[in-house]
């Protein structure tokens, strides 16, 4: 088996904990520690959690969409495959490291999605634009370490809080939907979902494209406005 190759690592700001790039032949990896967060291969329920939340807002013209974390791609890449031309889309990434892998190793893998028009880049934490906003985002997506719970960073933590969700819920839109990838299920988080006054569905989304063995991923979908169709 060809091994794996180091291209590229850097220390977490404010963590201290090492983020590192890797690749194997046409895989790559990104890593903190013994923990994979990403793997090229395995994007299936990054892209469903863009799929699900750009399904709920396609009557909107000029959607405005926040994505928090910018990983590999391919969650961006989704999203523009599913918005119309006059979409905007705001990626918030809090390390810089993964902007420059995304322009350079990463690029090809979702198709060079940083260079679309529609994009615009702040590199810095994705509470930020959350909390400068009001009803403004059609959609927010979330997929900031592992879901609820931090892996990365624990400042993170602070965006699943009742906070930092009434701060999403006041992001938003009046038809706004806040998307929001774990790796894996969290009823205490799903109550907190619901006295934060959205409307929630939680969807288990296969992690592999086609495949039933690789384990699942939760995807919830939070709206702010009464929806029959939830």
């Amino acid at each position: 088996m060809i091994p794996w190759s180091l291209l590229d690592k850097v220390i977490v700001p404010g963590d201290g904990k090492e983020l590192q790039l890797f690749q194997r032949d046409s895989e790559f990896s990104i890593k903190v520690g013994v923990y994979e967060l990403m793997n090229s291969h395995v994007h299936n329920s990054e892209d469903a959690l863009a799929k699900l939340a750009c399904l709920k807002i396609g009557n909107q013209p000029k959607p405005q969409i926040l994505i928090g974390g910018l990983g590999m791609g391919f969650t961006l890449r989704a999203a523009l495959n599913n918005l119309s031309v006059e979409a905007h889309v705001n990626v918030a990434e809090l390390i810089p490291a993964v902007v420059k892998w995304n322009r350079s190793f990463l690029a090809h893998l979702a198709g060079s999605p940083l260079n679309d028009n529609r994009v615009t880049v702040y590199e810095g934490d994705v509470a930020d634009k959350i909390n400068a906003a009001h009803n403004l985002y059609h959609a927010i997506l979330l997929d900031v370490d592992n879901g609820a719970n931090g892996l990365t960073q624990k400042e993170n933590d602070s965006l699943y809080t009742l906070t930092g969700l009434n701060a999403a819920y006041a992001a938003l839109h009046p038809e706004g939907v806040l998307a929001i990838w774990s790796a894996g299920p969290d009823a205490m988080f799903v109550k907190l979902l619901q006295k934060g006054k959205f409307k929630v569905k939680e969807m288990y989304v296969p992690k592999r494209s086609g495949r039933k063995r690789g384990g699942q991923a939760v995807v919830w979908i939070a709206t702010k406005h009464e929806d029959a169709t939830m």
